[in-house]
């Protein structure tokens, strides 16, 4: 087997990962176990079409919001939350703090 080089690393929405394993199942014709697994579970828990979970993304990246990164916001389009605690649950896992007014900003962003 040969050496695999990573290029790069970017995180994915659920979105885009149910995109991903589409294409592997047109390309290859069928996937493995694991992959039906895990795209049974997207398939039950995914809310946004592709274009919606894309231009959210997008929204939110333009707010400029300090220390935020495309982890945090790719994470934050996965859950979609509805208030600021569920927002701050969220954003809880990461050593990231971020006022009120950007938690505001983002949860405006959501709603529309």
């Amino acid at each position: 087997m040969g050496n695999i080089e990573i290029l790069g690393e970017k995180p994915l929405t659920m979105v885009q990962m149910k995109e991903e394993l589409a294409k592997a199942r047109k390309r290859d014709g069928e996937l493995n176990f694991r992959a039906n697994k895990t795209e049974e579970y997207l398939n039950h828990l995914t809310k946004l079409n592709p274009n919606k979970a894309e231009e959210l993304i997008e929204q939110i990246n333009k707010l400029n919001i300090p220390r935020l990164k495309e982890t945090h916001t790719a994470k934050i389009v996965d859950l979609m939350p509805s208030n600021i605690e569920q927002l701050k649950a969220v954003l809880q896992g990461y050593v990231l703090s971020v006022s009120e007014d950007n938690l505001k900003k983002i949860l405006n962003m959501i709603k529309e």
